[in-house]
């Protein structure tokens, strides 16, 4: 008679314990040197991170506690084990305040929030927040819904365009390459956003502000570099 071991039932320790047992902190340096705050972090790569995460599959709840952990390794996991449609907005404005790093932001945006149909809704709030990764993540999850949402119209993303404005004087660092890399998406989903995405960067770019002037001149560079 063959018996079977039932993989337990995974838990917040039980995760945590996979993520130290298996931490590379020979890679931090590294990680340190490419702008990822490595306070708490374990030094997993993001492909093992979403092996991970389909081992454990989809649960809300675990992705909750992941986020609050304050280990970026298990908040980037939790991206990939959260239920989107389950977000409530409480939920989605404690995690985006829980992120302290570039990359734990753009994956909890890329993986996470832009798979929420509240995800349109939260850009307007996070972009008016003063923390350097909530305004971060504004803008990141801008990026991502060019790609995951296929059959929003122009307008949607057109309505973006004065946040870009109102944002591009942020001189820190993560804020103003996620302003940046938002205006460079827009632009690149299609001829009529490229257009206004490129008059937004023409006026950004007579700025006195810094960053205003390397956001149009990076956007510039991208979208004036691509067929019509």
């Amino acid at each position: 008679m063959s018996t079977s071991t039932a993989q337990p039932a995974w838990t917040l320790d039980t995760v945590l314990d996979r993520l130290r047992a298996q931490a590379r902190p020979e890679v931090l340096a590294g990680m340190a040197h490419f702008g990822m705050n490595t306070a708490h972090r374990l030094g997993w790569g993001i492909p093992a991170l979403r092996q991970l995460g389909r081992e454990i599959g989809r649960d809300h709840a675990l992705a909750l506690q992941l986020a609050a952990s304050g280990v970026p390794d298990a908040q980037i996991l939790a991206a990939y084990v959260a239920e989107p449609a389950r977000f409530t907005v409480a939920q989605m404005n404690t995690w985006v305040a829980s992120l302290a790093a570039w990359d734990t932001c753009d994956q909890a945006c890329s993986n996470a929030f832009a798979l929420s149909p509240l995800a349109w809704g939260r850009v307007p709030v996070w972009a008016a927040r003063r923390g350097e990764f909530e305004r971060r993540a504004a803008f990141a999850l801008i990026a991502a819904l060019t790609v995951h949402d296929k059959s929003a119209p122009d307008e949607r993303f057109l309505a973006f365009l004065p946040l870009i404005e109102q944002a591009a004087d942020d001189e820190r660092n993560f804020v103003r390459k996620a302003v940046n890399w938002a205006l460079r998406q827009i632009g690149k989903r299609n001829a009529v956003l490229r257009t206004h995405a490129i008059a937004c960067a023409e006026k950004l770019r007579t700025r006195h502000s810094r960053a205003a002037r390397w956001i149009a001149a990076d956007a510039l560079r991208e979208l004036r570099g691509r067929g019509s």
